[in-house]
């Protein structure tokens, strides 16, 4: 049986995609705007071997199997066709390649895993989020190179979800409102101090001290995030307000915060050291100070906050961990925060990604020229699976905003919100 033919035999002979192979066969629809192609009996070996959706992300990367197309409509349209097969069926059709013999010779071989793939993903749990090994997996996804994130988010430099104002709102106004937004939540006022933790490229910093006149400190684990951010402030003529420093939050010294804001971090952060982040936090936090956190969630805490044999987790993000948003907002509560208003983005990062997936798109040449073909093919498939994920509610984007009470229990809270919800 060929792999075309098996391809159809799974997807359906009218599937509205193009199938191409190595072997010179073909099926689905001659010209359709999404095209697979196998490109090496090897890519094989990657699905028999490696679970779930794991191996077919490796034979991506590798190069063994293309996708010609936009990677969201194939990611959408792949789901819908394969949604009714079953494992029998799988089954079924591997016995029917084995009659190839260069499919059975891959098929008996197991292959190393890329080389993108962060080795010290499968080392055990217990080692996970120390310092040392925090610092080497936010190095592995966020020093990959600031010319290629410059590619990627655009002129905001902001890798966290977007909040679009309207409808037909750009990526660049939609990042400057959800700054904003975070301001306001925050009741950033001239004069005060803001701690920004896992700041990444420093622009809610820079936000802060432009738009408020705030003095702000940010801090990152990524030493090529600081250095850009440094760099802009300074050509920004902001220095005397802003300041990134390539630090562990548990290392910030400094106390007394008018308001905290954590964009992005929670998710790295761990199950078991949510109770000292928050109280951590807190401790920095002056008493009526507010902090926002912002941080992508799972619709429940039904599933494992991890997937160790994911490709997020293996190529991504190492040891990242997702929390639903009642678990984060009662760790922040029993850490001291009153909570005083939460609100799910998802719809927002879906349209943050895919502004992203266009940024790649149109820059992919350059893209691979920098980083690699393999680390680019890594960016567009883990992004434009995202989309699927927060359009069909596999994961969230919460905003929780809790507040350090005074003395005498006073929240310093408008009686209503005035940010504008």
């Amino acid at each position: 049986m060929t792999l075309a033919k098996v391809f159809e035999q799974l997807a359906g002979a009218e599937a509205p995609v193009e199938f191409t192979a190595y072997d010179g066969s073909r099926s689905g629809v001659p010209g359709a705007p999404i095209r697979f192609d196998v490109r090496s009996p090897y890519a094989v070996s990657y699905l028999v071997h490696s679970p779930g959706a794991l191996g077919l992300a490796r034979a991506y990367v590798t190069g063994m199997i293309d996708v010609d197309g936009d990677m969201i409509e194939a990611l959408t349209t792949m789901q819908q066709v394969l949604s009714d097969v079953t494992p029998r069926d799988k089954a079924r059709i591997v016995g029917g390649v084995l009659g190839d013999p260069l499919l059975r010779a891959a098929m008996s071989r197991r292959l190393d895993p890329p080389p993108q793939e962060a080795p010290f993903s499968r080392i055990p749990s217990w080692l996970r989020h120390s310092k040392r090994r925090d610092a080497k997996a936010i190095s592995h996804h966020y020093d990959v190179s600031n010319t290629f994130y410059e590619w990627v988010l655009g002129p905001s430099m902001a890798y966290t979800c977007a909040c679009f104002p309207e409808e037909h709102s750009t990526l660049e106004e939609a990042q400057f409102h959800k700054h904003d937004l975070v301001a306001k939540k925050i009741g950033l006022k001239p004069g005060m101090r803001l701690l920004d933790v896992g700041c990444g490229w420093g622009g809610m910093v820079m936000h802060a001290a432009k738009e408020y006149g705030v003095k702000a400190l940010g801090v990152t684990l990524s030493k090529q995030q600081a250095e850009w951010a440094q760099k802009a402030i300074a050509d920004r003529g902001l220095s005397d307000l802003a300041e990134v420093r390539h630090l562990d939050y548990r290392d910030v010294t400094e106390t007394g915060f008018d308001a905290i804001s954590s964009i992005g971090l929670t998710e790295h952060i761990g199950k078991k050291n949510l109770p000292s982040y928050f109280s951590f936090l807190y401790g920095k936090l002056k008493r009526g100070g507010r902090m926002l956190n912002h941080t992508i969630t799972r619709p429940d805490n039904l599933a494992p906050p991890r997937k160790e044999n994911g490709f997020i987790n293996r190529y991504v993000f190492p040891d990242g961990e997702l929390e639903g948003p009642g678990y984060v907002q009662q760790q922040m509560n029993d850490a001291g925060f009153e909570i005083r208003h939460q609100e799910n983005l998802r719809e927002h990062y879906a349209r943050t990604l895919t502004g992203w997936c266009r940024n790649l798109d149109e820059h992919w040449d350059e893209a691979v020229a920098e980083v690699g073909e393999g680390t680019a093919r890594v960016w567009r498939v883990y992004m434009a699976g995202c989309v699927l994920g927060f359009n069909q509610n596999w994961i969230q984007l919460h905003q929780t905003l809790g507040v350090k009470l005074d003395e005498d229990g006073n929240s310093h809270m408008p009686l209503r919100p005035d940010w504008g919800v």
